[in-house]
């Protein structure tokens, strides 16, 4: 039982030279962090959230971000304290101790791979829309995975396929290449919805704002659960990923300091963008009416203002806000199998960087054909919610994490220290558990069945080969 908690060292961790080059800085890590939130949230799920919420769905995407803003302060604490790639993985090492470091590391590749596979999916609809608007058709049976639309005979999304490979070329040829990529195409998303609000707040009527919370906090209206909370739990996906952030500690310059602010500010600024634009969008149509527009919400605000022209921006802007996401997740993903394999609980394969471009180039390469083929193939409508229960039970590690370390390790330097602990932790937990409760038991069945392929990996290969073992001998 001992040699399954068995915990890293924090020291021995910050000793190790790490082979990764150093080059991202405070606003690359916040154009990381809003890479990964600014997409699916704001061009897909608005629609869905306001007809559960109505206009206080701004109201909800606060309440979202309180939650992932708790734990964030966590993540920036757990950063300051341990500047090593991993994320949570790493923490809950420190933490918790090896076999709960292994169930979150196995977690966090699977929850990175679904997002990215499903946020694909969405990028695939956006792209093929705007290739129709110029008079390009690419063969329905080509833009969506066998079963995904019933009575639509389909075989395999290609574009999803495709995006997912170029991305993971891009993540391959070097951090200083994601970097670029990432902050440009951050920087023109951001320029889009910034159009977007400037262009549209001045049809708002403030009439469509009443009844500002038709559904109240939380109720059933024909049989679904709708109002503040349910949409919460909605547009909470949308905040997913800005824990990848904290993935990037060994190429980050002054990880200590610069990480805990990446991970807060990209928190802030998105809030902010959420709020704007939801409050926005309900203000110019009135809710009932996204039911018609339930997959690109924002086509109902430019129909309903007349400016037509601006759809191709707006969808522009909603194919580089994917692109990003995906781009940070499979980043993170790679980064999350690089730290787990240098741990020996995964072959080395996964975590040889290459000298020339100083990447975890094989591991990149091995994740990102097998979620390429996952968006191309499977139908991920019944796996997403799989993404949530994955960052919200390493949000509640991460939360713990923070009470064992403040009563283990009290004079351990820290760069950073989240305000008001230990309440801040504990109610980041209540949070996490009350979205976790949520889900629904299919959610749950489908999370021990990887749960189960994962401890049999750990017992079959990662315990024996753990650097922490006393008999390991450095060779697979």
């Amino acid at each position: 039982m001992t040699s399954l908690l068995r915990k890293k060292d924090i020291n021995a961790l910050i000793s190790h030279a790490s082979p990764l080059k150093r080059t991202l800085r405070t606003w690359d890590l916040t154009f990381l962090g809003i890479g990964a939130i600014i997409g699916t949230g704001i061009f897909v799920l608005t629609g869905k959230g306001a007809l559960t919420a109505g206009p206080a769905l701004s109201i909800s995407f606060l309440i979202a971000a309180l939650c992932c803003g708790f734990a964030g302060l966590c993540y920036a604490e757990f950063a300051s304290m341990a500047p090593i790639a991993g994320s949570a993985y790493t923490y809950s090492y420190i933490a918790f101790g090896e076999i709960i470091a292994f169930i979150i590391g196995w977690d966090l590749i699977l929850e990175y791979a679904l997002s990215a596979a499903t946020v694909a999916v969405g990028w695939s609809g956006y792209f093929v829309n705007l290739l129709d608007n110029f008079g390009i058709h690419i063969p329905t049976a080509l833009t969506t995975a066998a079963g995904t639309t019933p009575g639509v005979t389909s075989y395999f999304n290609l574009p999803a396929f495709l995006v997912v490979l170029i991305i993971t070329w891009v993540i391959s040829m070097g951090i200083t290449q994601t970097k670029r990529v990432n902050d440009t195409m951050v920087i023109v998303k951001l320029l889009v919805i910034i159009l977007f609000i400037a262009c549209t707040v001045w049809f708002i009527k403030p009439q469509n704002w009443h009844p500002f919370s038709p559904y109240g906090w939380y109720s059933h209206h024909n049989g679904t659960a709708t109002g503040i909370i349910p949409g919460a739990s909605i547009v909470f996906f949308s905040f997913i990923g800005f824990d990848s952030v904290s993935s990037s500690a060994e190429e980050t310059i002054n990880p200590s300091k610069t990480l805990p602010r990446g991970i807060l500010l990209s928190l802030i600024i998105s809030t902010i963008l959420y709020f704007c634009m939801t409050l926005t969008m309900t203000g110019v149509v009135r809710y009932p009416v996204f039911r018609k527009y339930i997959n690109a919400p924002v086509l109902a605000v430019l129909a309903k203002t007349g400016q037509s022209w601006l759809s191709i921006i707006v969808s522009i802007g909603a194919i580089l806000g994917m692109t990003t996401v995906i781009l940070v997740q499979l980043y993170g993903q790679s980064r999350i199998s690089y730290s787990m394999s240098r741990d020996g609980l995964f072959p080395k394969f996964f975590g040889q960087v290459d000298e020339k471009h100083q990447t975890p180039f094989k591991g990149t390469w091995f994740f990102g054909i097998i979620t390429s083929l996952g968006a191309g193939l499977i139908n991920l409508n019944i796996l997403s919610e799989l993404v949530n229960i994955g960052t919200l039970t390493a949000f509640i590690l991460v939360s713990a994490g923070i009470l064992i370390m403040r009563y283990t390790q009290p004079d351990l330097h820290r760069g950073f220290k989240a305000p008001g602990v230990p309440f801040t932790p504990i109610i980041s937990i209540i949070f996490c558990l009350t979205l976790v409760a949520g889900l629904n038991w299919e959610t749950w069945v489908r999370f021990f069945v990887w749960l189960a392929l994962g401890m049999a990996l750990y017992f079959g290969y990662g315990r024996r080969h753990s650097h922490l073992n006393p008999n390991y001998k450095g060779a697979d």
